[in-house]
């Protein structure tokens, strides 16, 4: 079976598509082709705001939906350019959509989850089969509908000689814990790319710090970082998921940044993404020795010797943080290609929920299919 995954997280940097045949009924797959398509600045900024309450809210954003919607259909027609197979061999686009809103178990007890999408658009741009809002039965059955990743994962990365750690660095930096006995975990361990792009977007009017050079010019602030470390969500136990929610431009501006040099700032940030890593890793796999990184961060070279740092410190022996493309997966597939297996796992009627990671009552199936009408 060939799915087609897309998606969009919490960098808001674009839509990466991935296309994807899997084999059986494991995690073995080939990637066939892959593509990408940048945001556009205004639809960006506006994807921005919809993540804060603002005027006119439902309006904007089911233009926004539409305009993702477009944007993703795009990313469907490079991916088939590159493509050794046609479109009609294809089973289904897994549309994951981009999150605005996660609150999940707030409020009535329930919560919710929101990804803008307009999957009938897409259905109909496209001509494919697409899923989407998987993260919402998972909500439903009490879990935090994040994340939904660890079981790929762990059907790609899992070692039965040793733990293993796989690191997402999107917006937020999230783990999945890939036990030597095949237990599975995972969850958010805090901000990532969401706070240093903003502050980089602020200072260097640029997107993000390339390769963390500007982080890597300036000090690490023991003043900033104590009173950032001190946030609740990072001593709360697993199974939690966060978001733009709660790490965005005024929780970091509540430590008080007046006078202070924007690189320091940065290079705290940075600081702050790795202790949080290292810190979940002490508590809940404290003899992995390997871990993967994936997403947008792992081209930050600056910030994954920050981590490294921290785990080799911890372990006593020099640790191994590295891209999953010395696995064999670009970094930037990862994700997208969890949302093709998530899709093709809705086909076949399989859970795509780990219990361990999300918190749900149960295993259950993911999504809902609207069909192209081909």
């Amino acid at each position: 079976m060939i799915t087609l995954g897309l998606m969009s997280g919490t960098s808001l940097d674009g839509v990466d598509g991935v296309l994807v045949r899997w084999h059986a009924e494991s995690c073995r797959f080939e990637c066939l082709a892959r593509g990408h398509r940048p945001y556009p600045d205004d639809l960006r900024a506006e994807l921005l705001a919809l993540n804060q309450p603002g005027p006119d809210e439902l309006h904007r954003a089911a233009l926004a939906a539409n305009r993702l919607s477009v944007e993703a259909a795009g990313v469907v027609a490079e991916v088939l350019c590159h493509a050794p197979v046609t479109s009609g061999e294809i089973a289904a686009v897994g549309l994951h959509g981009q999150t605005v809103r996660h609150r999940p178990g707030e409020f009535d007890g329930c919560g919710y989850t929101l990804q803008l999408h307009n999957a009938s658009l897409l259905a109909e741009l496209t001509g494919l089969d697409v899923v989407c809002d998987f993260r919402s039965r998972d909500v439903a059955a009490g879990g935090q509908g994040a994340p939904l990743v660890p079981a790929f994962h762990a059907g790609v990365f899992h070692d039965p000689a040793h733990d293993v750690a796989v690191l997402n660095l999107g917006g937020i930096a999230n783990l999945t814990l890939l036990h030597a006995d095949g237990r599975i975990g995972g969850f958010d361990c805090g901000p990532a790319n969401v706070l240093m792009d903003l502050w980089a977007a602020q200072h260097l009017s640029r997107a993000f710090d390339a390769d963390g050079t500007w982080a890597a010019s300036g000090r690490v602030q023991d003043r900033l970082l104590m009173h950032w470390q001190a946030e609740a969500y990072f001593s709360r136990p697993a199974p939690k998921s966060t978001g733009r929610d709660l790490f965005n431009l005024t929780w970091m501006e509540s430590a008080g940044l007046d006078g202070v040099d924007p690189a320091d700032v940065q290079a705290t940030l940075a600081e702050l993404t790795a202790w949080a890593v290292d810190e979940h890793l002490a508590r809940e796999l404290p003899q992995a020795q390997r871990l993967w990184v994936c997403g947008g961060g792992a081209f930050n070279t600056h910030l994954l010797g920050c981590i490294e740092a921290r785990m080799s410190q911890r372990l006593g022996r020099k640790a191994a943080v590295e891209s999953t493309a010395a696995a064999g997966l670009h970094p930037m597939d990862v994700e997208a290609a969890a949302f093709a297996w998530l899709a093709w796992r809705f086909l076949m009627k399989e859970p795509g929920n780990v219990v361990r990671a999300t918190g749900a009552r149960g295993p259950r199936v993911l999504g809902a299919l609207y069909p192209s009408g081909r």
